[in-house]
């Protein structure tokens, strides 16, 4: 038979996080509610972000282009993040990190005109 008692600090943990977690998206909502602050009024639910109405239906599809873009910032934002530690650790890795590094870019900079040449960074 498994005694099961040496779980207990692990149920005990999780139910306290499952509480804090209830507390911390409900007991704003309730209280917004009890005080009075939930008055939606057509001046409230209108447009903030963009400042006018959208053109068409929210739920339309972007093109297809517009993801590649993000992913491509992405990808040349995860590639800056490793460039910053490797300039610094370089004087330890020697030639072997700098070669590393290399191929790494080698590989970026062929991705990219892969792209440049399908089209993908061309905006209509």
């Amino acid at each position: 038979m498994v005694d099961l008692s040496q779980y207990f600090p692990i149920l005990l943990f999780l139910a306290i996080a499952a509480g804090l977690s209830a507390a911390f998206v409900f007991l704003p909502m309730g209280v917004s509610r009890l005080t009075g602050a939930h008055k939606p009024q057509a001046e409230k639910l209108t447009e903030y972000e963009c400042g006018f109405p959208a053109f068409e239906d929210p739920r339309s599809q972007f093109d297809v282009k517009f993801y590649l873009v993000a992913i491509s910032f992405l990808l040349f934002d995860l590639e800056a993040s490793f460039l910053f530690p490797w300039a610094v650790s370089l004087d330890h890795t020697g030639w072997a990190g700098w070669i590393g590094m290399m191929m790494f870019l080698g590989i970026l900079a062929i991705g990219l005109a892969y792209e440049w040449k399908k089209g993908a960074l061309d905006w209509q």
